[in-house]
């Protein structure tokens, strides 16, 4: 069974990140990381290989730097990485960044497709939804658990207060949660075989695709507004009605009921 794992190169989340206001997206100059959600989903489908056989395929889209999070999958266990980068490849839009990832997906052949439920860097947690409309697949989202037996794989969706049991025929898009697995840490070992495995770039020239291809079907960022500082915290002093005062407190939240 191939397996592709949807991986990204996103700003460390335990650093202050911003805004780039002429382009809508975080600025990307600082210290950038393999998005948490994607290794969750990498160790996930590396236990599936294992129990199952098969291989799995780190995919990312991104620049040159974007390499880094590759060779961080590939230590972790991937047997084989692909790059999309081209000068020309869209920016911070999930229309068009699907229809590159699925042109490059269809291109390799897969039978899974695993994804994080959303990236830590736009937060859209469209692309996934987009990918299997485009390959004409089913989507399983919110996948806290799933196995895969034969040619189905049945999967635990969490629904916040219930959970549901979905299956689906392969080949399938799964989008996962944190829950889906512990992220894998790589060893000493892990990265020096990663230097040994292969790894591949695609141009958008190498898909079928050009700039005029993927222009006017996505969408536009009309305004940027960064995040307001938090407000000042509210101060509680205790003199013998400290209880009373949190239950008011939260009470005028609506956190807690009257």
């Amino acid at each position: 069974m191939r397996t592709i794992v949807l991986v990204k190169h996103v700003p460390d989340t335990e650093l202050p990140r911003h805004l780039d206001t002429a382009t809508g997206a975080i600025d990307m100059s600082g210290d950038n990381v393999l998005d948490e959600i994607n290794s969750r989903a990498l160790t996930w489908a590396l236990d599936l290989r294992n129990a199952a056989g098969g291989e799995v395929i780190a995919l990312t889209m991104g620049p040159k730097a974007a390499t880094e999070s590759l060779r961080a999958a590939l230590a972790i266990g991937a047997n084989e990485a692909v790059h999309i980068i081209d000068d020309a490849q869209p920016g911070p839009d999930a229309i068009a960044s699907s229809a590159v990832l699925a042109a490059a997906i269809k291109q390799i052949g897969f039978d899974l497709v695993v994804a994080g439920d959303a990236s830590t860097d736009g937060s859209t947690g469209a692309v996934p939804a987009m990918l299997a409309e485009r390959l004409g697949v089913p989507h399983l989202t919110y996948v806290t658990a799933a196995s895969v037996a034969g040619q189905t794989i049945t999967a635990t969706r969490d629904g916040g207060d219930v959970s549901y049991e979905l299956t689906a025929d392969l080949p399938a898009v799964v989008s996962v949660t944190e829950k889906i697995a512990e992220p894998k840490v790589p060893g000493f070992k892990g990265i020096m075989t990663a230097k040994r495995k292969p790894r591949r770039t695609l141009q958008l020239s190498d898909l079928g695709l050009d700039a005029s291809s993927l222009a006017g079907g996505g969408w536009t960022i009309t305004s940027v507004t960064p995040k307001p500082p938090r407000g000042k915290g509210h101060t509680i002093t205790d003199d013998g009605t400290a209880a009373q005062q949190i239950t008011d407190y939260l009470a005028n939240l609506q956190i807690i009921g009257k």
